[in-house]
């Protein structure tokens, strides 16, 4: 006996207006890097192997599109190392490390009077 399973679509989770903006200059960036490469959607899209209407979501900064095809367009574009530069200059993380500053993986237990 077989059960057919009723997959659903996972509803998307809206994102910061500020990180939507991220996502879109992104796209843009993507867009514009294949332009000058004069390349068409149609061929980064069989290149990378997503179909054209993923790659124009890519190029509109769609949250929706999982960071792997992200990864692939900028594959197929030749700028793939440019993902190391994310959070490359942690600031905060080094300064938090220079100071030598603890974090407790647990509360205190509380004294019961």
């Amino acid at each position: 006996m077989s059960k057919v399973l009723n997959i659903m679509p996972r509803e998307a989770k809206p994102l910061l207006p500020r990180l939507q903006q991220l996502l879109v200059e992104v796209g843009e960036n993507i867009r514009l890097a294949r332009l000058r490469r004069k390349l068409s959607a149609a061929q980064i899209a069989e290149r990378a192997d997503i179909s054209r209407t993923t790659l124009l979501a890519i190029e509109k900064g769609a949250p929706s599109v999982s960071i792997g095809t992200y990864l692939q367009v900028l594959l197929t574009l030749g700028l793939e190392k440019t993902i190391l530069h994310l959070a490359e200059d942690d600031v905060l993380g080094r300064k938090l490390q220079d100071a030598g500053l603890l974090v407790k993986e647990r509360a205190p237990k509380r004294d019961e009077a």
